[in-house]
């Protein structure tokens, strides 16, 4: 028999006990725009959960757009020499090696082209197109591979992309960012993780995690096979209103990465995507938690909190100010002197 298989439309959720009935005609006018998929794990994880129920089962609110956002909130297409690859920073270029994912975010950055009408996968004269635009830039250092998610891909197809990167002598770091190991965590196989090794180069993983509860003894054990093999990984997080801004469940996603040998990396503040301003604090909200996180937790579970500007004009840090003309605040919030020389 079959087992549990992706939640892909309204009927599935309803059907799954994670939709009223009634809400049927709401959920279907949310699809048509942006994609939807649940994975096992998560359906799993939702009952009783608001805070996993907010991330992937989908609500009228995502059309309710604001003047503010935009199809493509940190300008990827501006800094698109090819289809597939994004060169925003010298010394880096993300591969978009496809465009779909294991579980659709309801606060995608990238909704917008991975959704019903969006972009399609890398052709074959695609891809190579964005192989020859790598090779041919001796200031790559690093490819971070990304998409969609590309672990959604079977190790074959990344055995060839991590085969084709091994070949490029002036790139030496390849890194994945994906959902993967916390979403759908039977995904990650031995040959899987075989498949992200380059030769002669280094690979990381960056997990993307936003609540605690998503890292459970499955997802653990999929970290475990990555980390055993070799393959160090870092975290990012999204700050999502009603989903993980309160600094408890900030300091036990954290703390729990940190014990899974995860460094957290970068707390995004979300980006301006159509239909997600329900999830978005201020920026002064996102600052008091990291302060507030700052008094709680060791500096190995610290993550930078980021803003990609919009318009493509890069990522800044836009975590709390500690120090200003002659003074410096303590993690309690207190102030004292301290010479400006």
């Amino acid at each position: 028999m079959p087992g549990p298989r992706t939640l892909r439309t309204p009927a599935d959720l309803v059907g799954a006990g994670l939709a009223a009935p009634g809400r049927v005609a709401e959920l279907e006018a949310v699809a048509a725009r942006y994609a939807v998929a649940i994975t096992p794990a998560m359906a799993a994880a939702i009952p009783d959960n608001d805070a996993m129920a907010r991330q992937f089962v989908p609500t009228a609110d995502e059309l309710v757009q604001a003047p503010e956002e935009r199809a493509d909130p940190i300008g990827d297409e501006a800094f698109s020499p090819v289809e597939g690859v994004v060169h925003r920073y010298p010394d880096r270029v993300l591969l978009k090696a496809n465009h779909a994912c294991a579980v659709y975010c309801r606060f995608c950055f990238r909704r917008e082209m991975v959704g019903p009408d969006g972009i399609r996968p890398l052709s074959a004269a695609q891809l190579d197109a964005a192989m020859a635009y790598i090779a041919g830039r001796p200031e790559i250092w690093e490819v971070i591979v990304t998409g969609g998610d590309p672990l959604i891909l079977s190790p074959r197809r990344l055995s060839d992309l991590t085969a084709r990167l091994a070949k490029i002598g002036h790139v030496k770091i390849v890194r994945f960012h994906t959902r993967v190991p916390a979403v759908d965590p039977g995904r990650v196989t031995p040959e899987l993780v075989a498949a992200l090794k380059a030769p002669g180069k280094t690979t990381w993983v960056g997990l993307h995690a936003n609540h605690p509860d998503e890292l459970t003894p499955e997802a653990a054990a999929a970290c475990a096979r990555i980390l055993d093999a070799g393959i160090p990984m870092v975290s990012q997080t999204v700050l999502l209103k009603g989903v993980n801004d309160a600094a408890a469940v900030l300091e036990a996603l954290m703390r729990r990465l940190v014990e899974l040998r995860i460094k957290p990396y970068y707390l995004h503040h979300p980006d301006l995507a159509p239909g997600t301003g329900h999830f978005r604090n201020t920026i002064a909200e996102g600052q008091a938690l990291m302060r507030d996180l700052r008094g709680r937790v060791s500096g190995l579970c610290q993550p930078t909190y980021i803003l990609d500007i919009p318009g493509g004009h890069g990522k800044s840090p836009v975590g709390p100010c500690y120090a200003g003309d002659g003074e410096v605040t303590d993690p309690h919030g207190e102030s004292h002197a301290y010479p400006t020389r």
